[in-house]
């Protein structure tokens, strides 16, 4: 997904013997602002997925609403479900800020600058229906940032210096995917910004 601001690429992988990720994503592009999000559900294969589907369907609806809005709609709807470990990005362009929220662990890493890393702490926990306190944290970003958005099917021994050897989204897709097993499911974003 690309446009004059931002360009997105997705990975979204099953583990080895499953047929269904328990993973879900959700990416969408308007005039003024790029959100995306990950869902991973609790356990893996069907059962998992019936509770990370919700959250592509809230977005899809509803993505015009702040961060915790949409977060406690996907709560809502978790009640009787298993429950899931949900992360939501939005890239506001005439801002130029990063809004992220967070519940359980889905990671996001921000590369501002080329060299600040940017790791926002995310809430301990999952989506289960059960009243939850949404936090979501603004920052600023510069044209040329790197983010990426991963569930814990991706494992990175160094955010960092792999984000540091990606110029662009493309690149930092190529180098986690080549990485990848199927050990779990798996799922990142990976997003430059470009102006």
């Amino acid at each position: 997904m690309k446009n004059e601001y931002v360009e997105a690429y997705v990975y979204n992988a099953a583990k080895h013997g499953n047929n269904e990720s328990g993973d879900t994503y959700f990416i969408h592009l308007e005039e003024d602002y790029f959100i995306c999000a990950i869902a991973d559900g609790l356990g893996n294969g069907v059962v998992a997925r019936q509770s990370a589907e919700v959250i592509p369907k809230i977005l899809k609806q509803y993505h015009h609403e702040s961060l915790d809005d949409l977060m406690n709609r996907c709560n809502a709807l978790m009640l009787q479900k298993r429950g899931a470990a949900v992360a939501i990005v939005k890239v506001n362009f005439s801002e130029g800020t990063i809004e992220y929220n967070c519940i359980g662990n889905v990671r996001l890493y921000i590369l501002h600058g080329r060299e600040q890393m940017i790791y926002p702490l995310p809430v301990s926990g999952f989506l289960s229906g059960k009243p939850q306190k949404m936090n979501s944290q603004k920052y600023n970003y510069s044209i040329g940032d790197l983010f990426f958005l991963h569930s814990d099917g991706v494992l990175l021994k160094s955010p960092k210096a792999t984000m540091k050897s990606s110029s662009n989204a493309l690149e930092l897709y190529n180098l986690v995917k080549n990485t990848a097993t199927a050990g779990d499911d798996a799922t990142f974003i990976a997003c430059s910004l470009l102006q």
